[in-house]
């Protein structure tokens, strides 16, 4: 069954554009191997038991910054004919090989992960780019065709098998559990194309996780050679894009780096926001504490003296401390969780006990236990290079503990990551309440692009309209509520 959406968002125009802004000297070979569908059957339909595009091709790639004709069809048969059209010259960067991989498992864990660890940086390692997060997504069954999550990874590779870097794909019959709401643009794709569906359509992302990291992620020993390899990968993006005949391509919180590599490739961007709290070279959580105004100091310690009032004892746990009793428990949190807020458990039983066991240490699971010794709630938190990421919570559906949320979510996570020596918590998103915890608003990016013209144009104006709101939101939000001490004034 599809799920139902849970709106939300502090803005909830979305939109999609297309590409062909290329510089015209830009020249490259793809070879396509693998598949992508033409058309989805049925929204309930198994992705996994549809038609294919499979047959393999090899030809010189022209990237033109003319502008789309403005029918569909023409806009086709032109791009077919930009792209195959030409000799090669001097101008040619090579030849790569793109593919699309239909599991984790067509991949080594190896050559993900260097692509991941190279395009994060040194220090900054992403734990839900990893391929075991991928992983522990596909054998549980949360993240497959089945459920309209069909794995469609992208590889490129150059003329000599080279691992030229990985960008996590799937191919979509629905817009559920991304956090960039687009269903009214799914509602208006009709009146624009002759298509009747706007799904099929692709989506890198990290599934049900709104989390900014790598996703363009290409190998690389210094930040030229990983800036050339997001490049190519972007462009490998648009080119499957235009052959698979999907409506678009949407890529969903990457880091801003990434972000200027896609719209520079053509995408549209949009801006969102949430709430982090940033590690100003705090010892302890007092410290942290006394950079608030009084009245926050004083909300926050009595937050914090309600649950230690209520009896409760919080443990943090790690890798092999988290046994599957926890993980059982948790899954009923989290359901309780979604079942309070009307929403769909998209992730399957076996998720958070495989992702545990293939990630480790990188797992941080924050419990509270009554005076009886009972579970009553939990926080699920991995463990980055420089940053705390908090994703679920959730307690027993009768526990009625006043600021538990608070505990576990926010105060916890922060003593964690100064603990562990970390520069952020990145604590999930949506929450203007997060402001006043600490956890200030900060950009978050998403770039779109979408084939046909005329839904693209009539999107790409609403995008600049609401980027302008978004940063004017994100501005009043920093210099309005923010919990912290003005900064002295220079005498």
């Amino acid at each position: 069954m599809v799920p139902r959406s849970c709106y939300g968002g502090v803005v909830s125009v979305f939109g999609w554009a297309v590409f062909l802004l290329f510089d015209v000297k830009t020249v490259h070979a793809f070879h396509i191997t693998g598949s992508l569908f033409h058309q989805i059957g049925g929204m309930n339909q198994d992705m996994t038991k549809m038609p294919f595009f499979s047959k393999a091709k090899s030809f010189p790639v022209k990237f033109a910054s003319t502008p789309l004709p403005a029918k569909h069809s023409q806009r086709k048969s032109y791009i077919v004919s930009k792209m195959t059209s030409g000799e090669k010259t001097a101008d040619m960067v090579g030849s790569y090989q793109v593919k699309i991989l239909r599991s984790i498992d067509e991949i080594s864990e190896d050559e993900w992960n260097a692509c991941a660890l190279d395009s994060a940086g040194e220090g900054k390692e992403n734990p839900f780019v990893l391929w075991a997060f991928f992983k522990a997504l596909e054998d549980s069954k949360s993240a497959v065709g089945s459920v309209g999550w069909a794995p469609s990874h992208l590889s490129v590779r150059n003329a000599s098998g080279a691992l030229i870097g990985v960008v996590p794909l799937y191919l979509k019959s629905h817009s559920y559990g991304e956090y960039v709401f687009d269903q009214s643009w799914a509602r208006a794709y009709p009146h624009f194309s002759r298509r009747d569906s706007y799904y099929p359509k692709l989506q890198s992302c990290v599934p049900f996780t709104p989390v900014t990291g790598p996703r363009l992620l290409a190998r690389g020993t210094t930040h030229e050679e990983v800036s050339a390899g997001r490049r190519t990968l972007a462009q490998a993006l648009v080119r499957v894009c235009v052959d698979s005949g999907v409506s678009g391509l949407h890529v969903t919180f990457p880091s801003k780096d990434e972000w200027h590599v896609l719209t520079g490739a053509g995408f549209v961007g949009r801006v969102g926001v949430q709430y982090h709290w940033d590690n100003a070279g705090y010892g302890c959580f007092d410290d942290f504490l006394m950079q608030l105004k009084q009245s926050r100091r004083k909300s926050i310690r009595q937050e914090r003296n309600k649950v230690r009032a209520a009896g409760l004892t919080i443990a943090r746990l790690r890798g092999t401390e988290i046994t599957k009793a926890h993980w059982d428990a948790f899954y009923g949190f989290y359901c309780a969780t979604v079942d309070s807020k009307w929403g769909i458990a998209y992730l399957e039983p076996a998720f958070f006990s495989t992702m545990g066991r293939l990630l480790g240490d990188k797992v941080l699971l924050i419990v509270a236990y009554d005076q009886a010794g009972t579970l009553v709630a939990g926080a699920l938190n991995l463990i980055g290079g420089d940053t705390l990421y908090g994703r679920n919570w959730g307690c027993l559906p009768d526990a009625r503990y006043d600021a538990l949320h608070f505990e576990l979510c926010y105060y916890q996570a922060i003593e964690a990551a100064l603990e562990l020596g970390l520069q952020r918590v990145e604590a999930g998103a949506q929450g203007e309440h997060k402001i006043s915890r600490g956890y200030l608003p900060r950009r978050t990016y998403s770039a779109h692009l979408l084939v046909n013209p005329g839904m693209r144009d009539a999107v790409s104006a609403a995008l600049a309209q609401e980027r302008v709101a978004m940063e004017q939101t994100i501005a009043r939000l920093a210099a309005e509520e923010s919990p912290f001490k003005p900064a002295p004034v220079p005498s």
